[in-house]
């Protein structure tokens, strides 16, 4: 029987970088798939459903979320977006890693729908590395860079949720201890339940014998 892959929920604050880790992350090693979101908005153009997004009507996914089939959604500008619950179990039964980058709302959402979910948290070194970040990407007006940092201020209260943390200084180093950590898990007590449960049958049975 294959091996179950591990479903990471990658957060983080702004500027931290944990977008290009999840990309370098994936471009690095083949075991990873990146979840495909679910969307009520119309594709652009180029986008391909199922590759870019599963594009759905706004009645089904409403449908969906009361059926219990998102593991986590959310509204933005009139139109849902989330993460399928079908499609991430399919993955994960294949033996695929999946890797979900979402904020920590989502990522409460997941852990609450799959509590084998890791839940890893991206940081830069120091507040004043992250503001540099923000500054340097010449992207965002100086009042939100402000907005971004008043939000890192929220975040950080419930980095504590999170089973790791990771230290986005050097990426390379990064991407690494990230890929240790997920295949790590994978030897977890909490992640092999079905196998400690079988040996503690056949161990009856051999007393029995």
């Amino acid at each position: 029987m294959k091996e179950r892959g591990v479903l990471t929920v990658i957060s983080g604050f702004s500027g931290a970088g944990k977008g290009t880790l999840v990309r370098k992350l994936i471009d690095e090693y083949d075991n990873y798939s990146l979840s495909i979101s679910m969307t009520t908005r119309a594709p652009r153009e180029g986008e391909q459903n199922g590759v870019h997004y599963f594009f759905i009507d706004k009645p089904t996914f409403e449908e969906n979320i009361r059926s219990g089939k998102m593991l986590e959604y959310a509204e933005y500008q009139g139109n849902y977006y989330g993460t399928p619950k079908e499609y991430v179990e399919q993955q994960l039964s294949a033996g695929n890693d999946v890797i979900l980058e979402i904020e920590y709302l989502g990522a409460f959402q997941v852990k609450k729908m799959l509590p084998e979910a890791l839940l890893l948290f991206v940081t830069p070194p120091s507040a004043d590395e992250l503001l540099r970040r923000l500054r340097g990407r010449h992207t965002e007006t100086e009042e939100q860079i402000r907005g971004r940092m008043k939000r890192a201020i929220e975040e950080a209260d419930i980095v504590d949720k999170y089973e790791f943390i990771l230290l986005n200084d050097d990426l390379d180093t990064c991407v690494r201890e990230t890929h240790e950590i997920i295949q790590n898990a994978k030897y977890s007590v909490s992640r092999n339940a079905a196998f400690i449960d079988e040996i503690k049958r056949e161990l009856k049975d051999l007393k029995e014998e």
